[in-house]
């Protein structure tokens, strides 16, 4: 499975820095991509949790990206030989707020490398855990762990993706439909190269896809706007999803929550147009 000459195991413990500023046109610009006003906040805003997105963006040269969109590997990210690439899952602590006009530092450093087989084929799942601290800071303000699996091109036999069940009744709910717009608008809020969501011709005829994938961190992103809508008052502590399979932009999808026993925590999910869990997710308030 190693690359050519090298031992995937021998990327654990790199690390990167990247400094950037909490400005207010990307938020903005996000808050007009959900169909909100895309009023510039004034410094001192808050960020709301998973907008951090918009900053620390990948800027590769154009002569850096791969047939896929994607930066070349075996830079920061180890060279892993096979072709697809996913955003497996996420967990996030959130310790302290952060603000429009914070100046932020980002620690990355990739913390495993596992490589397991599947029943489509080899797997590599890619641990990164980033952690964001404002200036003057003593310790992070948020930590994220970022999942991220690479797997083989689909073969004409490749067992279809099991069905999970979805819960049985959510205590609140929206229904998107994704288009063009919505994915190309996201992909150049992130600067996400990746032309499985927004190229149809690539991800249908070379990676197979029935239509534009969604990206997994705008739909990690709507189910917390979700809870955000539903308990305005809440403050995050905690957050982690996984992805469980693709959602396309050929169908209407639902996020959806409840409110467990404990009034602090929610389960929240993505359900796709057949009603099958896409995503899974949990979030803690204090």
């Amino acid at each position: 499975m190693d690359a050519p000459g090298t031992s995937l195991k021998a990327w654990v413990g790199r690390e990167e820095v990247a400094s950037d500023l909490v400005t207010a046109a990307p938020y903005a610009a996000l808050a007009a991509t959900l169909d909100r006003e895309a009023l510039r906040p004034a410094p001192g805003t808050l960020l709301p949790p998973l907008w951090h997105w918009l900053y620390f963006l990948p800027a590769h040269r154009r002569s850096e990206l791969g047939s896929d969109g994607h930066a070349r590997r075996g830079a920061f990210l180890p060279p892993v030989p096979l072709p697809r690439r996913m955003w497996a899952g996420s967990r996030f602590a959130f310790r302290s707020p952060i603000r429009i006009g914070d100046a932020l530092t980002r620690r990355s450093t990739i913390e495993s490398v596992v490589e397991k087989s599947g029943r489509s084929g080899p797997l590599v799942f890619v641990t990164v855990r980033h952690e964001l601290t404002c200036a003057g800071g003593a310790s992070p303000a948020l930590v994220e762990h970022h999942d991220i699996v690479y797997r083989d091109a689909p073969g004409p036999r490749e067992p279809a993706l099991a069905a999970q069940r979805v819960p049985a009744s959510a205590d609140f709910e929206a229904r998107w439909v994704p288009d063009d717009v919505l994915l190309f608008r996201y992909s150049a809020l992130t600067f996400n190269g990746h032309r499985i969501h927004y190229d149809r011709r690539y991800a249908t005829t070379v990676e197979g896809y029935p239509g534009l994938v969604v990206h997994g961190p705008l739909l990690a992103t709507l189910l917390l706007e979700l809870l955000r809508a539903h308990r305005p008052e809440a403050h995050l502590s905690a957050f982690a999803f996984r992805a469980l399979r693709p959602v396309f932009d050929t169908a209407p999808f639902l996020v959806r929550g409840s409110q467990g026993d404990d009034p602090s925590a929610f389960r929240l999910w993505v359900e796709d147009d057949a009603g099958r869990l896409a995503m899974e997710a949990t979030a803690a308030t204090a």
